[in-house]
Formats: C-alpha cells, sequence, structure tokens
C-alpha cells in the first residue's frame, strides 16, 4: 500500500540506474512524482543500458522519466545536472543523494587509490550535489542523504567507506542548519546490510554472519530503505531535519 502521494514534485536520486536508488525512484514513481533517473556510465555502456531499463519500469507507472547522465565527483558534471533539471523541470523538490561505490580493503592492503575513489565518490560527490542542488531546489523541498550504519559500526575493511559515510552524517547536520531559512529539510538514512550489488563485495559467510545479528532476522531489502526515504520525504516530516534515520532491522 502507498503510504505517500507525490503529485506534481520533482525527484532527482543520484545514482538510480540500478539497485538501492532505482528502488527509491520506483517508490516514488508509484506515488506520482516525476522522477529523475541518474547514471555514470562506464567503458563498456553498462550503467546507461540500466538507466534506460530503470526509466522503462517507471514510465509504466505513467508519469514523466527523465534519464540524465553526470559524474558526482565532478563539480563541473554536478552543475550541468543541475541547470539541466531546471531547463526540463523547472526545479527540484526533493534530491535523495545515493550514488556510492564501495572498494572494501583492509588497512594494510587499502591502496591510495581504493581509498580516494570512494572518498570522491561518496563523500565529495554529495557536497557537489548538496552544493549545486541547493540552487534547484525549491523553498520547503527535501534533501536526503543515504549515509551507512558503517559510519557507526566500524566494519572491518571499510577505512574509505565508513570515513565517507561519517562525513556525509555530519555535512547532513551542518546543511541542514544552512538551508533552514528555506524551509529546505536535510536528514540522512543509514541503512544496514541491504540485498543490493553491492553486497557482492561480501563474502557469503561474512553475510550469513551479519544476518544472524540481526534481531529482525533477515537482510534488508531496498524498499526498506526507500520508505524510510519517502517519509523524510513527505510533508509529514516538514518538522524533521539534520537528523539521521538508522534503517538496519535493530543490528545497531
Amino acid at each position: 500500500m502507498i503510504r505517500w502521494s507525490f503529485p506534481g514534485k520533482v525527484v532527482l536520486v543520484t545514482g538510480s540506474s540500478r539497485g538501492m536508488g532505482a528502488a527509491i525512484l520506483e517508490a516514488f514513481a508509484q506515488a506520482g512524482a516525476t522522477c529523475i533517473v541518474n547514471y555514470f556510465n562506464d567503458s563498456e555502456g553498462n550503467n546507461a543500458r540500466d538507466a534506460e531499463a530503470t526509466a522503462a519500469a517507471l514510465k509504466k507507472h505513467g508519469g514523466t522519466v527523465h534519464v540524465l547522465e553526470a559524474d558526482v565527483r565532478s563539480n563541473e558534471s554536478v552543475g550541468a545536472l543541475m541547470r539541466r533539471i531546471a531547463e526540463l523541470a523547472g526545479g527540484l523538490d526533493i534530491l535523495v543523494n545515493n550514488a556510492g561505490i564501495c572498494r572494501d580493503k583492509t588497512l594494510r592492503k587499502m591502496t591510495e587509490e581504493e581509498w580516494q575513489s570512494v572518498i570522491d565518490t561518496n563523500l565529495t560527490g554529495v557536497f557537489h550535489c548538496a552544493k549545486h542542488g541547493a540552487e534547484v531546489l525549491r523553498d520547503g523541498g527535501r534533501m536526503i542523504n543515504i549515509a551507512s550504519i558503517a559510519a557507526w559500526a566500524g566494519i572491518h575493511g571499510q577505512s574509505n567507506y565508513a570515513a565517507a559515510k561519517a562525513g556525509v552524517i555530519a555535512m547532513t547536520k551542518v546543511h541542514s542548519k544552512e538551508l533552514a531559512r528555506r524551509k529546505i529539510t536535510v536528514n540522512a538514512v543509514a541503512p544496514g546490510v541491504i540485498q543490493t550489488p553491492m553486497l557482492g563485495v561480501i563474502k557469503p559467510e561474512v553475510l550469513a554472519e551479519y544476518e544472524k545479528q540481526i534481531p529482525l532476522g533477515r537482510l534488508g531489502r531496498p524498499e526498506d530503505v526507500a520508505n524510510a526515504v519517502l517519509f523524510l520525504a513527505s510533508e509529514e516530516s516538514e518538522y524533521i531535519t539534520g537528523q539521521v534515520l538508522p534503517v538496519t532491522g535493530g543490528w545497531f
């Protein structure tokens, strides 16, 4: 059952060609929003194909869907993305900063490139999108950052990922104060272990051990995160800002 309704609202979810980003947009499409699928292409064009497939699925709900490429690591690319959104849709009502990658290694084995690539995408990318997104977000809009329980949990092999997500939480709190005068709320969702393609880097036996530790007895699903995002994007959450909502099944 759809609890929220977003007719006439324009939503951008970064990194939404597949996985959790696509699931979040699916929920918004079901709730009547105009959806913007964002992707950054790899050398073989896989993300572009995923984005088009996601857009086709979203259009079945009857709303307007745009597909736009942008590299969140690039200030110029994100600036161009937001200008294009202003041209196509007049502005944004909801920005979900979801784009992210994993490059897990222990401290001893992690390379400079593995550290920097995660910081550039997962932290600097959120900064770029928040900075340029604030220019096109309408007053009373919503900015929702996808953080992670890794920011607190000290998960083995995630120096880069945990540092980036902790930075996202800190930025959430700062930006919530800076944008409050425009009645734009800024919150974060901190997922636990969610069933997305990103879990492919985790060994099955490790996942099984995580599942044993989760009080609700299962891994999270992308729609669990999407439901939290839609709540924070709704009118009912207008007095909530600068907060982090864990979605972990009670794990942490």
